[in-house]
């Protein structure tokens, strides 16, 4: 027999909800073998080789066009994972069985309301945390081949979030909320659609302000009519381009749109040079780990709110 054994209240709540331990185990075990398919499809499509020993997938690969479908799909689920998490932790983990009443056999059976909270939230939690990182770890299987594609960039949401650390602490974060608002709301349909709604919140909020945790680096060039617009280095997140005066002032890259009198209008303008903000590459795991303590300090507060709250309503 394993020497961690679950007892008490844990074990309850592992036996209420192992159709959806089930379930969790399922999609994992089916996205692993989906994505797994696809990438070993893939390999079996020679890549198109072009200068230098440069490779490029083949146009008639459909192997390639459909795994990098699947990837954007997964970065979309992957962003809505928290927020399955706290609908389930709020409705049917918390809310259902304080609007049923069922809570009370529990605290009947010589188990306080903290341990009954804890056990909850700690089954949950580990459940949780257990299938998102085996759906990162998954995710890394088709990453390594799309990573750098039309909308699978380092920076675009889903590959940021399933890449990084981000995505563990939105998680706890849901579980906390979920079991906050599930005491405040106990009606379960009710509860589950507020925790998603300020948990996406929180996400889409973060999500806005995440590139302005750190500053920009700004690269500067010439500016003529045959120049074109500074490329931005290798990987690099563009934030803002245009055009600098100069005493140094920045312009709209539209003020002087027409190419045939572009010269002109630089001249007219004062105009001397262009400009591009953009954060390198190197900025990723800085802005991760600045939004992922962000996060774990909302979660914390959630916690210590639903706590609190379970003190009040059962001394």
């Amino acid at each position: 027999m394993s020497a961690v054994t679950l007892k008490g209240p844990s074990w309850v709540t592992v036996r209420q909800h192992r159709r959806a331990l089930w379930a969790a185990g399922a999609a994992t075990a089916l996205s692993l073998a989906v994505l797994a398919g696809l990438r070993l499809w893939d390999a079996s499509v020679p890549d198109t080789y072009v200068e230098d020993g440069y490779s490029i997938p083949s146009d008639d690969s459909r192997a390639f066009g459909i795994l990098r479908l699947a990837m954007e799909y997964a970065g979309t689920g992957m962003v809505l994972l928290p927020l399955l998490v706290g609908a389930f932790v709020a409705g049917p983990l918390i809310a259902r069985e304080l609007e049923s009443g069922t809570y009370r056999l529990a605290l009947t059976q010589s188990v306080a309301p903290t341990q009954w909270l804890r056990a909850k939230l700690l089954t949950a939690g580990a459940a949780a945390l257990a299938v998102t990182l085996a759906l990162m770890a998954i995710y890394r299987i088709g990453w390594g081949r799309v990573s750098g594609t039309w909308q699978l960039h380092w920076s675009d949401r889903g590959p940021y979030e399933a890449t990084g650390t981000v995505l563990v602490a939105y998680v706890l974060l849901a579980v906390a909320v979920g079991a906050l608002l599930g005491q405040l709301i106990r009606r379960t349909i009710v509860a589950m659609a507020a925790t998603g709604l300020v948990t996406g919140l929180v996400l889409a909020t973060l999500g806005t302000l995440r590139w302005d945790f750190l500053s920009v680096q700004t690269l500067t060039g010439p500016i003529s009519s045959q120049a074109g617009p500074l490329p931005v280095p290798a990987d690099g997140l563009m934030m803002d381009m245009g055009l600098l005066a100069g005493d140094g002032r920045r312009i709209a890259e539209w003020s002087c749109y027409d190419p045939q009198s572009a010269d002109t209008c630089y001249a007219s303008k004062g105009i001397t040079g262009q400009y591009v903000d953009y954060h390198p590459y190197a900025h990723f795991w800085p802005t991760q780990l600045i939004e992922t303590g962000i996060v774990l300090a909302v979660a914390a507060l959630a916690l210590f709110a639903a706590f609190r709250v379970l003190r009040a309503r059962h001394p």
